[in-house]
């Protein structure tokens, strides 16, 4: 149910991902990967119907957790193709993105 950041980077150069960040707004403005959609955690029921069923799901938060329990709960919803970023957008920076602030 995880997905490692190595790993994302490799499908997000390829495109064939799609990534739902469920940080807060004031988190995205301080960081955010290119292309992905927000989606506060507090309002993912209201939106769920917005988000792809035909790709694969990336789901990222600032460390991990999170998105683990919005992964959870949109396997549940029958979202079966929805992975959790490990390690979140902390580890992307780290570790992909250097030049991408961390706080």
């Amino acid at each position: 149910m995880d997905i490692q950041v190595e790993d994302l980077a490799v499908r997000v150069e390829q495109g064939d991902i799609t990534l739902l960040d469920v940080r807060e707004g004031w988190e995205v403005e301080l960081c955010a990967i290119d292309g992905s959609l927000h989606i506060p955690l507090g309002q993912l029921l209201a939106s769920v119907s917005s988000l792809p069923r035909d790709r694969d799901l990336a789901v990222l938060c600032h460390h991990g957790m999170r998105s683990a329990h919005a992964t959870a709960w949109l396997r549940a919803q029958g979202f079966d193709r929805a992975v959790n970023i490990a390690g979140g957008i902390d580890a992307w920076a780290r570790r992909i993105d250097p030049s991408m602030k961390v706080y």
